[in-house]
């Protein structure tokens, strides 16, 4: 089971390698203030879609640049769908903020958006504000593993250490990201084989 004190050694491994401020970052997020605020947390997560954050990072940058010249990311980036939307958002953005501000349903309004789906809105609703956790493929096996949901597992871990729900995701997914923890072993085999800092 992933205990506190397990949850402490991922942060602490995190801040070694230099995540403290995105993790702190998590603790604090406003809510958006603008469409640009909104369009620009929906693009980031759209590039993020199906690749690697180190990888993405790039590619939304270069969007931002391309969108806020009055150019189409379609002359930055190859992918004609994810593109596509990007430009769709961007070009609606102040209707798309205004409709999510007054949405009962925050999550269902951010899966109606282009290229947002089922898990992509969590990773959305979060990067807005909203305090739950995603469940992406590693959390997903990190909570098979403690017969548990993300949610739960997130609500669990933030309960004991005060820690937002959505922190406690990105902490878990972060260390699974970096290779601190293995989901892949944590599932099949537990902490001790999962976790590469030790055998504690």
């Amino acid at each position: 089971m992933i205990t506190v004190r397990r949850f402490w050694k991922l942060d602490q491994a995190l801040r070694l390698l230099d995540f403290g401020p995105l993790l702190d970052w998590t603790e604090s997020i406003d809510p958006p203030a603008s469409g640009d605020d909104f369009a620009e947390q929906a693009i980031y997560v759209i590039c993020n879609s199906g690749m690697r954050y180190i990888v993405a990072g790039p590619i939304f940058e270069r969007c931002m640049v391309a969108l806020r010249s009055g150019a189409s990311a379609t002359t930055v980036y190859g992918h004609p769908g994810k593109s596509r939307a990007i430009d769709d958002i961007w070009r609606d953005r102040d209707d798309i903020f205004s409709g999510y501000q007054g949405a009962d349903d925050k999550l269902a309004y951010c899966q109606a958006l282009p290229w947002i789906g089922p898990v992509t809105k969590y990773h959305l609703v979060k990067n807005l504000g909203v305090d739950t956790a995603k469940p992406d493929v590693h959390l997903m096996r990190l909570a098979k593993r403690d017969k548990t949901t993300p949610l739960k597992l997130c609500q669990r871990l933030s309960k004991h250490t005060g820690r937002r729900i959505a922190t406690v995701d990105t902490t878990l997914w972060l260390a699974c990201a970096e290779g601190i923890l293995s989901s892949r072993r944590y599932e099949k085999k537990g902490w001790r084989a999962a976790f590469a800092g030790s055998a504690a």
